[in-house]
């Protein structure tokens, strides 16, 4: 199985709303590790790796979640995995 990694990049009013919490309790329902982290400019920036589906799924719950009302707009970038993470982390 081929690993692949996403950078989603969301903005809008999606700091200090618990966004980071919501989407960390959302990954134990997949089989993805990475972090997630708010960035000084006031996005906060998503990186995980895992099966492509599994990244395409998380993204898509993301967005179904009750934290969509905060998003904006979203920016998404793929690679291949680098096998950097062991768990999915909040970082700061």
């Amino acid at each position: 199985m081929k690993r692949h990694r996403v950078i989603n990049l969301y903005s809008g009013h999606v700091q200090g709303v618990g966004f980071r919490y919501v989407v960390k309790s959302i990954t134990y329902g997949f089989e993805v590790t990475g972090t997630i982290r708010n960035l000084d400019d006031g996005r906060v920036e998503l990186t995980a790796e895992g099966d492509r589906e599994q990244l395409q799924a998380l993204l898509e719950a993301v967005r179904q979640s009750d934290m969509s009302r905060f998003i904006r707009h979203e920016q998404t970038c793929w690679s291949e995995a680098r096998d950097e993470f062991r768990d999915f982390a909040i970082t700061h």
